[in-house]
């Protein structure tokens, strides 16, 4: 169990990371009007909540 919680927040963490580079690159974009329909800021904010708390729960399990 220990180790899936550590998996989760690693997976959870990196796709962090993605959605904080597509938020970014949506902007800087070029083209005003080409908005896009995915969620960035959404998206980031919760796999930064559950990479945060998977790893409180595999650091209360050690």
């Amino acid at each position: 169990m220990q180790v899936s919680m550590l998996s989760v927040s690693i997976g959870a963490a990196l796709l962090f990371g993605v959605a904080e580079f597509a938020n970014h690159r949506r902007r800087n974009r070029r083209d005003v009007d080409r908005v896009g329909f995915m969620p960035w800021r959404g998206i980031a904010l919760a796999s930064a909540s559950v990479a945060l708390f998977a790893a409180a729960f595999w650091l209360s399990g050690r």
